[in-house]
């Protein structure tokens, strides 16, 4: 009963609740019932109930394909070039922004960073195209007028990667911002008050006060990044790949739809979706784990 009276009482906030509550049951929880065509030889016009069972069959091809160590190992670094330099870039951005006092210069440098978010990943790639291409690049035009080579930057497996990282930090370091500024602005004012009679600079109040009243906000989102080790993203790679670059940046969101989707073979690429899926849950409840062992709070 003091349950029904607490969802009584907060009734608006419930509501709001539903169509997210609504949208995860439809499109995320009812659609792992197709995971079960891992387990089959799924053919569309037979359908679920009378495709042939071929139990581990799809994940042992996974495991035993030549291509899985080259998968593993591209996304691995891909993922570790994220979270080395993509993770902290908000952090630093939302330091920066909140240190700057001037609220019509603060408000100009957020909508310029946040607008590149809005556009996507082919507008993105197509800039990039127009400034990195070797036949009338910007950047290559600029290399050329001082008596340098021009750099095959689209084509070549080098620069892939650099490209990549500087691509989604362009796109995504300012709108991730909004998560930490949020949380910069629940920090008691009187801490800062406090620092600064005790003669702290800025830096020391950055580090001190504000690093530290944030870094629940950072653990979770660090969690969170964590359990999409696997998860890149197929468009942005997909875009860059090209048959010279292939090698390095061939990655399982990619080898899904070339191996898998595009060839008919349903079942195989629901395995590799569900390999990286339990990947993902594994890394997250690790590392909560961790986060906990360590004093933090973690997602759960």
């Amino acid at each position: 009963m003091r349950h029904l009276k607490g969802i009584g009482r907060n009734k608006l906030l419930y509501l709001m609740i539903i169509p997210g509550f609504v949208y995860f049951v439809i499109f995320k929880y009812l659609p792992m019932g197709g995971l079960i065509i891992s387990f089959q030889d799924y053919q569309p016009y037979l359908g679920i109930a009378d495709s042939p069972w071929v139990g581990f069959k799809h994940f042992v091809r996974l495991f035993t394909e030549p291509t899985f160590g080259m998968l593993l190992g591209n996304t691995l670094i891909l993922f570790g070039l994220e979270l080395l330099f993509v993770f902290p870039i908000p952090i630093l951005l939302a330091l920066m922004l909140n240190e700057v006092r001037h609220r019509l210069f603060r408000n100009a440098i957020q909508t310029m960073i946040y607008i590149p978010h809005f556009m996507s990943w082919v507008i993105i790639v197509s800039i990039s195209y127009v400034f990195l291409t070797v036949d009338g690049g910007v950047l290559n035009e600029i290399i050329a007028a001082f008596g340098g080579g021009k750099i095959s930057f689209l084509q070549s497996s080098e620069w892939l990667r650099p490209m990549y990282i500087l691509q989604i930090i362009w796109k995504e370091a300012g709108w991730s911002t909004i998560i930490y500024l949020a949380a910069i602005t629940v920090v008691d004012p009187q801490l800062y008050e406090a620092a600064e009679m005790d003669g702290a600079s800025r830096l020391r109040k950055i580090w001190h006060v504000t690093l530290p009243a944030i870094r629940p906000v950072i653990i979770t989102l660090l969690i969170l990044k964590i359990g999409n080790t696997l998860e890149l993203g197929f468009e942005h790679m997909y875009l860059l790949l090209n048959s010279l670059n292939r090698e390095v940046g061939e990655i399982f969101d990619t080898y899904i739809y070339t191996a898998g989707l595009k060839n008919g073979q349903l079942s195989f690429s629901t395995t590799v979706g569900m390999f990286k899926g339990l990947v993902g849950l594994i890394l997250v409840m690790l590392t909560n784990r961790l986060a906990k062992k360590f004093g933090e709070d973690g997602v759960y």
